[in-house]
């Protein structure tokens, strides 16, 4: 199992700190805070189940998923909500907005979860990267089915991309967002056919936009994302840890 020296700093002191050891008190430790930081690190990096990771750290089952949900928790906790990502959102030439679906297994009320776009179950994660593609800001996880646009706004992004006015580029999903916000030309019965200028402006544009699937593609490098295989409300929490991670890891290794 490989991970980073700077998450793995990081997600060791949110498993030792103070408070938490004595809440917890020292009978519930059954590894230090180290090999609790590696166990996390390992399910979120590599995708490790849980069966996996107790068997290979000599724990059961029921202790594994306890370190793994509380270390998740101590680093959602220090996550950046949107108006601190807008402050820094604000310094940039230009952004790049994007959704994209996290997979899940199939659970009891499976319709809210159903994207019909991508034929399968999921949660909606609005991802934000700068010009050079890397990731910014990644929104709170809602249900599949909900329509990009639709998931923008109710995280508050539209908005505050507006506010800040951030020239962002996104895709056709986001048409109606106004403001700062910029989509490609579109067909429609008014428009049947698109001239050259629109056709060459939306070449440019769909340059600008790939940029952004580096941002997407950086977040599912995480294998836990991959697929999630637990309830999809702990689906939040799991994409601000792993954000946290990123920036800590990125900050340590500016490229």
């Amino acid at each position: 199992m490989q991970v980073g020296q700077a998450p793995a700093s990081l997600a060791r002191r949110a498993c030792s700190s103070r408070a938490e050891r004595t809440r917890r008190r020292g009978r519930w430790w059954r590894l230090d805070a180290g090999r609790r930081a590696l166990l996390a690190l390992a399910h979120l990096r590599n995708g490790d189940t849980i069966a996996r990771l107790a068997c290979g750290f000599a724990i059961s089952v029921t202790t594994a998923w306890r370190y793994v949900r509380e270390a998740i928790g101590l680093l959602a906790a220090d996550a950046p909500d949107l108006n601190g990502a807008i402050r820094r959102i604000g310094r940039l030439a230009y952004t790049i907005l994007d959704g994209t679906l996290i997979p899940i297994d199939r659970i009891a009320d499976q319709r809210p979860y159903y994207s019909g776009k991508h034929k399968r179950h999921g949660v909606n994660v609005q991802v934000i990267a700068d010009c050079a593609g890397r990731l910014v800001w990644a929104s709170p996880a809602l249900p599949g089915a909900v329509h990009d646009l639709t998931a923008a706004r109710t995280n508050g992004l539209i908005d505050a991309l507006n506010s800040a006015n951030v020239m962002t580029f996104a895709d056709k999903a986001y048409q109606g967002a106004g403001g700062s916000v910029r989509t490609p030309f579109k067909r429609h019965r008014h428009r049947p056919r698109l001239s050259r200028r629109q056709k060459t402006v939306n070449r440019h544009h769909a340059k600008i936009r790939a940029i952004g699937e580096r941002a997407v593609a950086t977040l599912k490098g995480w294998k836990v994302l991959t697929k999630l295989r637990c309830c999809p409300r702990r689906a939040t929490a799991i994409v601000q840890a792993i954000l946290v991670l990123h920036h800590v890891q990125t900050s340590r290794n500016p490229r």
